[in-house]
């Protein structure tokens, strides 16, 4: 059995759910099934269906754009942000529109990712190997186990599962999400967490963020953690974490819906 989640023993009611593509959740064919609009009716349905009005959205990566997004497409459901190494998207966007030449070298596999089936029989060779040498790598040494791999394996395994992953990727270019755009400002009370050491996300991308929020927002640095913030450095983001959301705790075994989605198995 796993062990408790930190937030559930500080009172909150907490769902981590597979998000569309991923793992054990449906995986439905085509590009456009995994456009950002679609993410967040699922969310939605997910608060509607646990019985919750309203819920605390805590996302890693993809996880957290889907955050971003749920805010400012379904405000009155959200009712705070906690986004862990994944921007906003208009800098990003801005990034790879302009010209970053860092961002754009650190963002090299979203361009592979728009070939069809050869990003994945890349990464799934020799027993997914590729996923792994690409994904987890570069996190400090020791921070995924063995059996911690072997479970991504397992879950990208999964018939449909490695090309669900990777239409994230192939939607967002298609939806035009690198093309000029407004975006409503967010009213959600926001924190981000950020690790320092981000290998895939540029730390320039962080910086102006705040003009995108109405509501209150903060951005904590850790320094020398990588993409990996929550698996590398579990206290501090707990911490971070259970401070933010203490507001919206209602007592003991009662608190709020916490729904938390990332992009890998296992992400907070």
């Amino acid at each position: 059995m796993a062990p408790p989640d930190p937030g559930a023993r500080a009172g909150f009611r907490v769902v981590a759910p597979d998000l569309r593509g991923y793992n054990e959740s449906d995986k439905p064919e085509g590009i456009e099934a995994y456009r950002m609009s679609a993410i967040v009716e699922d969310l939605a349905g997910i608060v509607g269906a646990l019985g919750e009005e309203r819920a605390a959205i805590v996302g890693h990566d993809w996880g957290g754009a889907a955050a971003y997004a749920f805010a400012m497409l379904r405000p009155g459901l959200a009712a705070r942000l906690a986004v862990l190494n994944c921007p906003h998207p208009e800098p990003f966007a801005r990034a790879l529109r302009e010209g970053d030449l860092d961002q754009l070298r650190k963002s090299w596999y979203m361009f592979f990712f728009q070939l069809p089936v050869l990003p994945e029989a890349v990464l799934a060779a020799n027993n997914f190997r590729g996923l792994q040498e690409f994904a987890w790598a570069r996190a400090r040494p020791g921070t995924f186990s063995r059996r911690d791999l072997r479970r991504y394996v397992e879950a990208f395994a999964r018939p449909g599962a490695l090309t669900g992953a990777i239409n994230w990727y192939r939607a967002m270019f298609r939806r035009g999400e690198v093309a000029t755009r407004v975006y409503p400002p967010i009213a959600a009370p926001t924190l981000v967490i950020w690790g320092t050491r981000d290998h895939f996300l540029g730390l320039p991308l962080t910086r102006g963020m705040r003009r995108h929020f109405s509501g209150s927002f903060r951005i904590r640095y850790l320094r020398g953690v990588s993409h990996w913030v929550q698996q590398e450095a579990p206290r501090q983001v707990n911490d971070l974490l259970i401070r933010f959301l203490a507001p919206l705790r209602r007592g003991p075994g009662r608190g709020r819906t916490r729904p938390r989605s990332g992009q890998e198995p296992g992400a907070a």
